[in-house]
């Protein structure tokens, strides 16, 4: 990277940042978001509010404040992150992936917080979890990727206990949704603000959750996601709607094992390209699925049309995955597992957001000072995933460390570690000033 590049980004930052300034109805609110967006992406060691004022010369508390308390509209403002992405990102390899991401917590006054599993450490831990949709075109050498939206999960104790909630300034139409609820309603305002997917992807929690199926169809979107071993299905239509256990849904491990759909077929070796280790030699089998719908007398029945069921295994670990999509069945099997195996993507990012940008560095007690930390996180890894993806474009195809093999990784990995070093240049009015 050219010194002129350097010298470029904070005023790349100030331009970035007056594209949000209708959303402030204050000059001074707008000012402390350039601030505290600089200590995001600044090099302190933590990004948790205290020590960013201080290295901005601002009271702790006038921080705390404008999460919590200053006038802006935060709706508005996610609403035109989202837009920026679908006019200057849009692809026809694009999807969303979703996913949880839990912070590891002390104590009982953060909205949301109590015991629970935290995949951040791997076990049952007091933590907050947030759920979140991904963005990537999935390029296949500059991968972009942003994540369009972020709302809290609000366990059962908490929605149950509204005085709880109100001394957190939880809103009372903010109630208890299940993960893949909040999929549906991410989606839907998505979509709404002009986003296009090819396909959705998650993993097992939300995958076994026949609802989310129909809603996904309701919805007009295509979407993968792994599915437990005792997801139910037909792989062959009922002859009677009855309990008994002949006519009954079974467990797609059994209808693999045991349904002439699948042990009539041989396995498949196909290789899977979009992973962090490289190339992966899968064996597959698919075929047609019926899921059961429930009628008012509770016994299932068959969906009228079908679904794909592909089991994939790994022959070097005897690893099995099970999958579910509702795309057509003329879909190429290697296009459906290519966005399976893609959630390598939101792990990346959550990964660099926690490291560059502070997503889990928040110490606060208010849901709006929580929604609003993970929206000015996600401008943040949104403006270095923009200015890498343009500086790398400047780049000629031989330059050295232009690839991933060089060094430099999508997503911003390449730029933050410089912003936190450039002098403010003249001419940039101070507008971006840590004073």
């Amino acid at each position: 990277m050219t010194s002129d590049e350097i010298a470029s980004l904070v005023p790349a930052l100030a331009e970035f940042l007056t594209e949000f300034r209708p959303y402030f109805p204050r000059e001074t609110s707008f000012s402390y978001l350039q601030k505290y967006m600089v200590g995001l992406l600044s090099d302190l060691n933590r990004k948790s509010i205290e020590p960013m004022a201080l290295a901005a010369g601002v009271p702790v508390r006038t921080f705390q404040e404008f999460l919590s308390f200053f006038d802006w509209d935060e709706q508005r403002l996610a609403d035109e992150l989202i837009r920026q992405v679908a006019e200057q990102f849009d692809s026809d390899r694009a999807i969303g992936v979703f996913d949880g991401s839990g912070h590891v917590k002390q104590g009982t006054k953060t909205p949301g917080v109590q015991r629970q599993w935290c995949g951040e450490v791997g076990k049952t831990e007091n933590c907050v979890i947030g759920h979140h949709l991904l963005y990537t075109d999935r390029h296949p050498t500059n991968p972009f990727s942003c994540m369009l939206a972020s709302d809290l999960y609000l366990p059962k104790s908490w929605a149950a206990d509204r005085e709880r909630c109100r001394v957190a300034k939880i809103p009372e139409d903010v109630d208890y949704r299940p993960g893949w609820r909040i999929l549906v309603d991410q989606l839907t305002r998505v979509i709404a603000n002009r986003v296009r997917l090819s396909y959705v992807t998650f993993d097992e929690e939300f995958g076994n959750v026949t609802d989310l199926w129909f809603e996904l169809d309701r919805l007009g979107q295509r979407a993968i996601g792994e599915v437990k071993p005792n997801f139910y299905g037909w792989t062959t239509l009922p002859k009677y709607a009855s309990g008994r256990s002949e006519f009954a849904p079974h467990r797609v491990d059994d209808l693999v094992a045991h349904s002439p759909a699948f042990y009539h077929q041989s396995w498949q070796a196909v290789t899977i390209k979009d992973t962090t280790r490289g190339p992966a030699v899968w064996q597959i089998k698919h075929a047609p699925l019926y899921l059961p719908v429930r009628p008012d007398d509770d016994v299932p029945v068959p969906t009228d049309r079908t679904y794909w069921l592909i089991v994939a295994r790994q022959p070097a670990t005897g690893e099995v995955k099970y999958f579910v999509s509702n795309a057509p069945l003329s879909t190429p099997v290697l296009e459906l597992l290519e966005v399976a195996f893609a959630r390598w993507h939101v792990e990346q990012w959550f990964g660099r957001a926690k490291q560059e940008a502070g997503l889990g560095a928040f110490e606060v007690r208010t849901y709006r000072s929580l929604i609003r930390h993970w929206l000015i996180c996600r401008l943040a890894m949104f403006f270095l995933a923009r200015e890498t993806r343009r500086l790398r474009e400047k780049k000629s195809p031989d330059h050295t460390g232009t690839s991933r093999g060089g060094g430099q990784h999508p997503d911003g990995a390449m730029v933050e570690p410089l912003l936190a070093n450039v002098a403010i240049p003249p001419g940039a009015d101070g507008i971006l000033a840590m004073a």
